[in-house]
């Protein structure tokens, strides 16, 4: 289990399909360990498997009783068309228990889910936050500038827009916005390629775009392997012998196919073999016929009738 974690966090920038498949083996190992669950929604939402997502990081949040991928949700409504519920996962979020990157990254969200819904002018009301005008560098400054940028432009508040995408564009020292780009577009001047890649650009920074939220997990996912291998198979043990059906039975039958209950099928090998049935309870009476246990009482009413045996067994 914990070297599937750790394959997760190392693959789920490089290769979010990959990343997936280890962290679904994770959890088909151990999925009562929240950090598991973290793992499989994050891993899910890199990959564009929104509904995974969403119901993964559900149970992660009501396991951990923690809130901290309320932005994720969010973006995952927006990418399943359903603005309307990123909208109201801001809504009631409790912002002041939120870690301040959380709630900057859902403010985010729940902007662009308002231009979705063709309310850009309430998008741009939105942002308008203490945050924007900070002079203090913090890890979500530019993109909170960024959003702020092309929520004006879309209200044709082009001058504005070029202030604040290149406000943006001095502060993003690690590349997480193309606002450099943009104020270029902007100006009008064109890179060689950039018509050529317009298309692709387009779908990637579109609503809901698979990692267009930064995820952090809240567990190490890239810890010491050595470590969590020391007690992997004792877990293992443990997490198979667990019921996984304490947890979002119905949310995990809608993203990934389970097969039914395994109840019954030592009734329905009895009724498909009832000669062995009847075999096994012979040792089970006594010389006159009579039955001594249960097993010989079962095997008696399984067995077909023996003036039937000449015609086919009626199923």
């Amino acid at each position: 289990m914990a070297r599937h974690l750790v394959a997760t966090g190392q693959l789920i920038d490089e290769d979010p399909a990959e990343a997936l498949a280890h962290a679904l083996a994770a959890r088909r190992l151990a999925s009562r360990i929240s950090a598991v669950r973290e793992a499989v929604g994050l891993a899910a939402y890199h990959a564009g498997e929104w509904q995974t997502a969403i119901a993964e990081l559900r149970t992660y949040h009501r396991m951990s009783g923690l809130q901290s991928h309320l932005a994720v949700l969010a973006d995952c409504e927006r990418a399943l068309g359903r603005p309307e519920r990123a909208i109201d996962l801001f809504r009631g979020a409790d912002r002041e228990k939120l870690d301040q990157a959380v709630a900057i990254e859902l403010l985010i969200v729940a902007a662009g889910a308002r231009g979705d819904l063709g309310q850009k002018d309430a998008a741009v009301a939105m942002l308008q936050v203490p945050d924007l005008t900070s002079e203090a560098t913090v890890p979500w400054t530019a993109r909170l500038r960024y959003a702020y940028a092309d929520a004006l432009l879309a209200v044709g508040r082009r001058e504005e827009a070029r202030e604040w995408f290149s406000r943006a564009a001095d502060v993003d020292t690690e590349g997480e916005t193309d606002a450099a780009e943009r104020l270029l577009e902007l100006d009008g001047v064109v890179i060689e390629g950039d018509e050529e890649d317009e298309a692709a650009e387009e779908i990637a920074a579109g609503p809901g775009a698979p990692g267009a939220v930064p995820t952090r997990p809240d567990a190490d996912l890239t810890g010491d392997d050595d470590e969590e291998d020391e007690d992997e198979d004792e877990d293992e043990d443990d997490d198979r012998d667990d019921d996984e059906d304490d947890f979002d039975d119905d949310e995990q039958d809608d993203v990934v196919g389970r097969s039914g209950d395994d109840e019954g099928f030592d009734d329905e090998d009895e009724d498909r073999h009832p000669e062995e049935a009847v075999g096994n309870a012979a040792a089970d009476t006594d010389s006159d016929g009579t039955a001594t246990s249960d097993n010989a009482v079962d095997a008696e009413r399984t067995a077909p009738a023996r003036d039937d045996e000449s015609g086919p067994t009626q199923r």
